[in-house]
């Protein structure tokens, strides 16, 4: 009769299917790799910190959107497949395979309308934008900020710390990496736009500030230089 059969809402049900899928994407795309995974034990190259990175960015991106109004049911499904492709294809075209994936799951993974479908995987194809946040949907903008926000604060900084054992690196060298989350961090909070996603931005901030005096209360000659950080 030309009527769409079925809305754009998601259930629990379904919504955990997907999920599976996408842990199991990941994990498949990790084991066809000819040298048995890229740095597998780094946290950036494994499906494990990918899938916990997918699910932190739908949390983020679903609270962002039910505060601005968003299409919480396109954002939430399109923050769960933005990576799905990430550790199978390259940088600068993952995005779009992320797109190209989800499509094929939605399509053949129940009876959702065309139009939820190109709205998910528009978000998740645009998902790597660089431009200004005002020119895109804001189911795009929510999938976006959360994604720069995920790396932010206490996560974030527990992994550059991670990173530091990769590189060989001493405890002496934290406040240093400490220092690029908190840049990283005021990078990322000016170019988000939704006030929900400022709030966040500012707390997590607030928190790698936190951490890193912490280190040089308890650290010997650990204490930070004002000509370097501008802040004393």
């Amino acid at each position: 009769m030309g009527v769409e059969i079925k809305g754009s809402r998601v259930t629990d049900e379904e919504f955990a299917d997907m999920r599976h899928f996408v842990r199991e994407y990941l994990v498949a795309s990790v084991e066809s790799e000819d040298d048995g995974g890229r740095m597998r034990w780094y946290p950036w190259h494994s499906a494990e910190y990918r899938f916990n990175h997918i699910l932190n960015v739908v949390d983020i991106a679903e609270r962002i959107a039910a505060k601005e109004g968003a299409d919480t049911d396109v954002v939430r499904v399109a923050a769960l497949f933005h990576d799905v492709s990430k550790l199978e294809a390259d940088q600068d075209v993952h995005a779009e395979e992320g797109a190209r994936v989800a499509r094929q799951y939605l399509e053949t993974h129940g009876e959702y309308p065309e139009s939820f479908v190109s709205e998910v995987c528009s978000c998740v194809e645009a998902h790597s934008y660089q431009g200004p946040l005002s020119d895109l949907s804001l189911e795009t903008r929510c999938l976006i900020e959360a994604d720069l926000l995920d790396k932010v604060g206490a996560n974030g900084t527990a992994l550059m710390i991670l990173r530091m054992g990769y590189e060989a690196r001493t405890h002496m060298d934290a406040a240093e990496m400490v220092q690029r989350v908190l840049e990283r961090g005021r990078e990322h909070a000016s170019r988000v736009e939704s006030d929900a996603a400022e709030s966040i931005a500012h707390e997590r901030i607030k928190r790698v500030k936190w951490f890193r005096e912490w280190l040089e209360d308890e650290v010997a000659e650990m204490s930070l230089d004002t000509d370097i950080y501008g802040e004393r």
